[in-house]
Order: structure tokens, then C-alpha cells, then sequence
């Protein structure tokens, strides 16, 4: 006769932590700090002080795994505490959040590219549409891009600019061709390129005059931000799955309400 066993708290379904990190592809370490984190719901203990698992665990893990993909750790993070504290609103306000900047950058991407045919077909060695008086101080430079006259320092600390110096006060003198290189770094940072990446684009223009460098660079950003969209997109599906099963199945971790 076999001795019938007494399932604990998570029941018949139970799983360890090794199940749960082959099932995302992550080490049983990870698993513990998520389920630490509150990125997982809370997790019985077997009476030696086990951590038992069950399917809501997984489901939860995976949508995470899949939000941060999107959103990145934090946010992913944030967004499934706020969901095991009953709180879907306060985690859809980060997810329309998350959203709502990547529309941004969308925006500040197309903007650059329509500027673009303009910057890019200037001579790099001689002033084109020069502004109304050349040279230009640091602070009418900054004043005419609407920037701060500390980025200017900083782009030129990393290499970007070089205005030419005044003999005798030493106050930095921009020219039409540093005013459209300063106009041209203005637009990439608004568009959410680092400083190195800015570098090559620059070069080639200055070099060649010609708008590959930037083409590209605009090309590969547009990539970026759609990977991005799809991947935002996959972890909302899942954790819209998650919400609503533990709803269905009147699990502890779900709110009273999805409304």
C-alpha cells in the first residue's frame, strides 16, 4: 500500500526554484532575489523553510522577464510590486509613462531627420545662412540653439567643438561652421544619441560633407525605438495575461478590481 502524502500550501503543483529558472533560462539565485524583491508574489515556505513555488510564480517571473526587456529592470520592477500590492492603476500609470517617452524620442527622431537635407548640405568649411552677426560668444551660441552655455563647454570638454579663441580675453569665438556643428550635436542629444556616438556623424560631415554617417545613425536609432515598441509590446501582453489569471483564479496576490 502506498502512503499517501499531504501536498503543502501551494498543493499538488508545487515548484522549486530550479523549475521556475529553467523555465525563464536564469540561475535559482535570480529566482530568490525576485521573489525578495516583491517581484514575484508572496511565496510559502515548507515546514524546513523551503521556498514552494506555484504556476502563478512562473507566470509572474516570465512577464516580468519580458517587461524589463521593454521597460527596462526598474520600471519592470516597480510596475510588479505595485500589481502584488493590489495597485493595477499606480502600474499602468508607469507603463503609460514608459510609453509616453518613447513617443517622445519618436518625435525628436523625426524632427532631426527633417532638419537633416539642411544641415547636412552645408559646406563644412565655409559659413552658410550665417547667423546675423559672426563670431558668436559661448552665450549667444546657446541663446540662439536654446541650450544652456554649460553644454557647449561640455560638448567642446568631449571633444566636439573647438571655437577659435579671442587674442588678448581668451572668450571663445564661434564661427557659422561651429554654430552648425553646436546646431547639429543640439539635435542628436534631443534625440537621445550619447556624446561618442555623435562623433563619427560629425567627422563625416565635416570630413566629406556628405550625410551617410548621419543617415545611418538616424536609421539604426529608428531600429532601436521599434525593437523597443515590440518588446514593450510583448511584456504588457504577458503581464495583461498574469493580472487577469490571478484575477480569474481569486489568487491572494490580485486586486479586488482591474478597474
Amino acid at each position: 500500500m502506498t502512503a499517501r502524502t499531504t501536498p503543502d500550501r501551494c498543493g499538488p503543483k508545487a515548484l522549486r526554484p530550479v523549475d521556475l529558472a529553467r523555465m525563464a533560462g536564469v540561475s535559482t539565485q535570480l529566482v530568490r532575489d525576485y521573489a525578495d524583491a516583491g517581484i514575484l508574489p508572496p511565496t510559502p515556505r515548507s515546514p524546513t523553510g523551503y521556498r514552494r513555488f506555484a504556476p502563478v510564480h512562473g507566470r509572474a517571473l516570465l512577464a516580468y522577464r519580458a517587461l524589463a526587456k521593454g521597460f527596462g529592470p526598474d520600471t519592470a520592477r516597480a510596475v510588479m510590486r505595485a500589481v502584488h500590492a493590489g495597485d493595477v492603476p499606480e502600474a499602468l500609470t508607469l507603463l503609460d509613462a514608459a510609453h509616453a517617452g518613447l513617443h517622445a524620442q519618436r518625435e525628436a527622431l523625426r524632427a532631426t531627420g527633417a532638419a537633416l537635407e539642411a544641415v547636412a548640405g552645408e559646406d563644412p568649411g565655409a559659413p552658410a545662412a550665417p547667423a546675423p552677426r559672426t563670431p558668436l560668444t559661448v552665450g549667444e551660441v546657446a541663446a540662439h540653439l536654446g541650450v544652456r552655455a554649460s553644454a557647449l563647454r561640455v560638448w567642446e570638454s568631449a571633444g566636439l567643438l573647438a571655437p577659435a579663441r579671442e587674442r588678448g580675453t581668451g572668450y571663445r569665438s564661434y564661427g557659422a561652421a561651429d554654430v552648425r556643428d553646436a546646431r547639429m550635436i543640439t539635435m542628436l542629444r534631443r534625440a537621445g544619441y550619447p556624446l561618442p556616438a555623435i562623433r563619427p556623424v560629425l567627422d563625416d560631415l565635416r570630413d566629406t560633407g556628405g550625410s551617410e554617417a548621419l543617415r545611418a545613425a538616424l536609421a539604426q536609432r529608428h531600429t532601436d525605438l521599434t525593437r523597443r515598441s515590440r518588446a514593450m509590446l510583448e511584456g504588457a501582453g504577458l503581464l495583461h495575461g498574469y493580472v487577469t489569471e490571478v484575477a480569474e483564479e481569486g489568487e491572494a496576490v490580485a486586486p479586488p478590481s482591474l478597474t
